[in-house]
């Protein structure tokens, strides 16, 4: 189940046809806008940077460049190229747009119940209020030692996912290279969800998967988007250049 490989059988195609016209490695995401305006999202992983001038080493910017060559970075083992290569297979799946996909939040359409144990792989601060009210628990897992406020170390991902009815899992997982290892502890919820600006909206790769909702984002505003990634903005300022979208899927 290795989903970036997906990712780049499905999208090789489209791209071979396409250039790449402008792209930003922001210190909170990273954008690729391609020949055709279509504009695709990925976080930074910034605390994987390595040390240095450069932290791209098998970047080279060249004008024109093919949007193959960007997509490839997806098998990288470097999680900044992920995220470049993550970022172009969101721009050419925005050429695929699925007339299922709804918009706004994920949560108006996921039906939490006062029964539900919710675990959060990766924290969503603006949904946690929310959740708290609806569900019976929320369990935050992050990338920690140890548990500090609210949140739990992602080590506790094997122990207690497996308990959770509902799953809300960060597409950032893709890009540090979690989300083969967190999707077997996934199994038993009711609802898994694919979630943020870097999840792909496209269904057929995450068939045979537990995913059951993918959320994630269309770019409306590609100026203003290349300007707030440039000056190290997040989504908390997408607000007015994206759309929410979310898209359900058959398991």
């Amino acid at each position: 189940m290795n989903i970036r490989q997906r990712l780049y059988e499905h999208l090789s195609g489209p791209a071979a046809d396409r250039y790449v016209s402008d792209a930003r490695i922001g210190l909170g995401y990273t954008v690729v806008v391609l020949d055709n305006g279509l504009t695709g999202l990925a976080y930074t992983p910034h605390r994987e940077m390595h040390t240095g001038c450069s932290v791209f080493p098998g970047f080279m910017p060249v004008k024109h460049s093919r949007a193959s060559d960007f997509l490839k970075l997806i098998l990288s083992d470097y999680f900044i190229e992920t995220a470049v290569g993550l970022a172009t297979a969101n721009a050419l799946a925005g050429g695929f747009p699925d007339t299922r996909c709804t918009f706004g939040d994920v949560l108006e359409i996921a039906e939490l119940t006062p029964d539900d144990v919710v675990g959060m792989v990766g924290h969503f601060a603006p949904m946690e209020g929310l959740i708290r009210k609806k569900a019976k628990e929320l369990v935050i897992f992050e990338q920690i030692d140890a548990p500090r406020g609210r949140m739990v170390p992602s080590k506790e991902i094997s122990r207690r996912l497996p308990e959770c009815t509902v799953a809300i899992i960060t597409a950032t997982t893709l890009i540090n290279h979690s989300f083969k290892k967190i999707m077997p502890f996934a199994g038993n919820c009711r609802e898994v969800i694919l979630l943020g600006a870097s999840t792909p909206m496209l269904a057929e790769v995450f068939s045979n998967t537990p995913i059951t909702c993918l959320s994630g984002a269309r770019v409306t505003d590609v100026a203003e988007i290349l300007r707030i990634v440039s000056f190290g903005g997040g989504t908390r300022m997408f607000k007015n250049c994206i759309q929410k979208l979310n898209l359900r899927i058959q398991r």
